[in-house]
């Protein structure tokens, strides 16, 4: 169970990096992250309670995690785009 705190100290260290990150894209980074030690967690709980539940919920939890990083990253790509675009017309 020692492993279960070792991560979340990792937690405590990457929500550390997502607040006081210097771009969007070290945030976006600090996300994935924390959700990449969200699933360790649950799988490493799951080890240790021999249940298979934690394991359903991590499946769930890195298909969400894993698109929520993908739209945010092309949100943002097309909004700088769009800046970009938008001051160069102005030029």
């Amino acid at each position: 169970m020692y492993v279960v705190w070792v991560l979340l100290a990792y937690l405590v260290i990457y929500i550390a990096r997502v607040i006081r990150g210097p771009s969007i894209w070290d945030r976006i980074l600090g996300m994935s992250l924390i959700s990449a030690k969200i699933i360790l967690i649950l799988v490493a709980y799951a080890s240790y309670t021999d249940s298979t539940n934690p394991l359903d919920f991590a499946i769930v939890y890195a298909l969400s995690g894993f698109i929520g990083t993908i739209f945010i990253s092309v949100f943002l790509s097309e909004r700088i785009i769009a800046d970009k675009n938008k001051r160069g017309n102005k030029q």
